[in-house]
């Protein structure tokens, strides 16, 4: 499972980070390096960096933007050293190892890693299905850039691998070292409110005429565990209501010019 693992490094602009990051990976058995629009690449100082990782620094792809970086992966995680005003589901390394130990075989894994100065922008962050925080010494926290590779890899070949991981000693490991706790922004929408929310979304796909009441096949089935699984909050539940209402409202003017 770790050759479905890729390290997506986002302008990086120290070139001997992009080869201490390789040398890393190659540690823990992981050979998928990309990098978004590296500073000063290829560079002599990433190559003696690597040291016997040249393979995997050879093999890695340049890419001109995040969306070419994160094709194909199906599990998007994002480091982060600080909360973010809009909360995200945020784990420590060894939490997100136990998620992980539990992943389908074909799940396709990219984990971000930010600039050495700024880390990942809010833009880049939204496009993570999770986001992975080390719980370091909250005065000095903040890793280099090519530790913090370090660090996640060795957590992914344990948990991918099975090698000497342990769900017991994970949970101990998380309570004894805790994130700083988060607190969400809005309440979770109640199971009402995500049924009523799911009733109105089949009325307006019926209307659309992208479902066919007569031949609905699994699709609700599908829609309702995709929304049951998020656990969306209670302004997240109103704005797709609000979406909903304006569809019908637009639906209503075309049928009445």
């Amino acid at each position: 499972m770790l050759e479905n693992v890729r390290i997506v490094m986002v302008e990086t602009t120290h070139p001997g980070n992009v080869g201490a990051a390789a040398r890393a990976m190659k540690t823990m058995g992981l050979s998928d390096l990309r990098l978004v629009k590296p500073q000063g690449y290829p560079n002599v100082e990433a190559t003696a960096r690597a040291s016997g990782a040249g393979d995997v620094l050879e093999a890695a792809q340049v890419c001109d933007s995040l969306d070419e970086a994160l094709e194909g992966a199906t599990l998007v995680i994002g480091t982060s050293a600080r909360q973010r005003r809009i909360p995200w589901p945020c784990l420590t390394p060894r939490q997100l190892a136990a998620q992980l130990s539990h992943e389908p075989e074909e799940t396709r894994i990219a984990v971000l890693f930010g600039r050495e100065d700024r880390g990942l922008t809010n833009d880049e962050l939204r496009r993570c299905n999770l986001h992975v925080s080390v719980p370091a010494n909250p005065d000095y926290g903040v890793l280099n850039v090519a530790s913090a590779v370090q660090l996640i890899c060795y957590e992914l070949r344990l948990a991918l691998l099975g090698e000497d991981f342990d769900l017991k000693e994970a949970r101990s490991r998380r309570e004894a070292m805790p994130l700083p706790e988060m607190f969400w922004d809005e309440p979770l929408a109640t199971n009402e409110a995500v049924a009523g929310f799911l009733d109105h979304l089949e009325t307006v796909m019926e209307q659309s005429g992208f479902l066919n009441p007569e031949q609905p096949g699994q699709v609700m089935t599908r829609m309702r565990r995709l929304f049951m699984r998020a656990r969306p909050d209670k302004m997240e539940m109103s704005i797709l209501r609000g979406v909903l209402v304006a569809l019908e409202k637009k639906m209503k003017e075309g049928d009445n010019p």
